[in-house]
């Protein structure tokens, strides 16, 4: 009769042995290799009529061992049952076992299995009430005229110019390897731009202006960039590494353009917002500050969600059985890592599994639940906001399309998940201490996250 002992070896990392007699995995053995003797096909005989001791010779070995293993672990997923182990991804067999398992000397057999134990743990910054700050951002004149001027050149339309005479002209330029003097190299592979003069390297702007279409300058990147302006020129427009740095380049002018801005009327608000009937200025205004307004609350949103979040995981005392994971991450997938792959990845992975038994209990012990009308609702709202729509009145057409949506199960899940975790942030906004708190633009972004430097999703 089969046994199953465990013992410890390591913080919240066991060692479960299964031992096993012949008379545990002999029988289904058996009856196993009988089933395949009805099955098998052979030239010279009959569908189920090879002789049983063929049949044992070509199939038997592999049916022996399938069995064992199958029999060991059927005992030790009962065992599991049984004690109410919560453990860590799959158990993992421990390599100490030297024997073959022989069809024609059946015996007893043992196996050893390593697990990793979920541990019993304490949400401490919530019980402790930890203080935050909900920040709301104060949406100012300047910050209202920026947004204006911006909807009105993107809306805008453009002008040929003969020669580059301000900052906000818009250049394109092709960009062909070359040698100092100017000739391009005989692979050179061109590549073409277009940006504001003032977004160029500062140098490279004096050497611009008063440039004409189809002028050329020759430069190496490293001669017209600061520091800080390098790695951003050498990737766009240039599209090079560092290692292309004192490189030499040949820049073509191509167009010279200026920007007209659209005119702040009738016609601009209504390509902004086709679905609404805006014909003053001030009405746009408090459109455009309204649409500000969400915006901003949900950076400011997610930046406390995300306060929380790495309060959570780096100050709730839990302890975790890192050689078994370490061992699961090495192991345990399609392909077997590296010691080196494990140790650059645990940290990111010790992160998240932090976060994921934080969560899991916080769902489970509040009840959080989304169920799945609110799944198809919230997938509805977002196709008809897509379409600008209020109601799906309007739209005879969605009946059909969420029939289809329901049998795509990725965007289910991932509707659920968001949904979940937005209803569990939304809870635990009533379980930390939040002061909130006016700023500017500014200010928002200046101000300190006391939590910054652990980001690691």
């Amino acid at each position: 009769m089969a046994t199953v002992t465990r013992e410890s070896i390591g913080n919240l990392h066991d060692k479960i042995t299964v031992k096993l007699t012949k008379e545990d995995y002999l029988p289904s053995f058996e009856k196993q290799l009988k089933q395949q003797a009805k099955s098998v096909a052979m030239p010279g005989f009959r569908k189920g009529m090879v002789p049983f001791g063929m049949v044992k010779k070509m199939y038997g070995q592999s049916i022996f061992t399938d069995e064992v293993l199958k029999t060991a672990g059927r005992q030790l997923e009962d065992y599991l049952k049984a004690e109410k182990l919560a453990i860590f991804a799959q158990p993992m067999v421990m390599p100490t076992r030297t024997s073959r398992l022989d069809m024609d000397a059946a015996a007893d057999v043992d196996f050893d299995f390593e697990i990793g134990i979920k541990p019993d743990f304490e949400i401490t910054p919530l019980k402790e009430k930890q203080k935050l700050t909900k920040y709301s951002i104060a949406i100012s004149d300047t910050m209202m005229d920026d947004e204006l001027k911006r909807i009105a050149q993107r809306f805008g339309k453009t002008e040929d110019l003969e020669v580059i005479g301000g900052k906000e002209d818009l250049i394109s330029a092709a960009y062909e390897a070359s040698y100092a003097g100017g000739n391009t190299l005989a692979d050179a592979q061109k590549t073409e731009d277009v940006m504001p003069l003032e977004k160029f390297p500062a140098k490279l702007q004096e050497l611009l202006m008063g440039k004409h279409v189809n002028d050329t300058v020759v430069f190496a990147p490293a001669e017209v960039c600061t520091t800080e302006e390098l790695a951003a020129f050498l990737k766009n427009p240039l599209k090079q590494g560092e290692e292309a740095a004192n490189n030499h380049y040949k820049l073509t002018i191509t167009r010279i353009a200026q920007l007209i801005p659209h005119e702040l009327n009738a016609e601009l608000f209504l390509q902004v917002f086709p679905n609404e009937m805006i014909t003053e200025e001030k009405a746009f205004r408090e459109k455009i500050k309204g649409e500000l307004s969400r915006e901003f609350e949900r950076i400011a949103t997610d930046r406390l969600h995300n306060e929380m979040y790495e309060l959570l995981v780096h100050t709730t005392p839990i302890e975790l059985p890192v050689p078994f994971l370490k061992r699961w991450m090495r192991e345990g997938g399609e392909a077997r890592k590296t010691d080196r792959e494990v140790e650059a990845e645990f940290g990111s992975f010790d992160h998240q599994l932090r976060w994921t038994l934080i969560s899991d209990q916080l769902i489970i012990n509040n009840n959080i639940q989304i169920t799945r009308d609110e799944v198809l609702n919230d997938i509805k709202s977002k196709v008809l906001a897509y379409f600008g729509m209020d109601s799906d009145e309007d739209a005879p057409w969605l009946e059909s399309y969420m029939l289809k949506v329901v049998k795509e199960e990725k965007t289910l899940d991932e509707t659920y998940r968001r949904l979940l975790f937005a209803k569990l942030f939304t809870f635990l906004e009533t379980q930390f201490d939040i002061e909130h708190k006016e700023v500017s633009e500014e200010e928002f972004f200046k101000a300190p996250d006391a939590h910054a430097h652990h980001h690691h999703h």
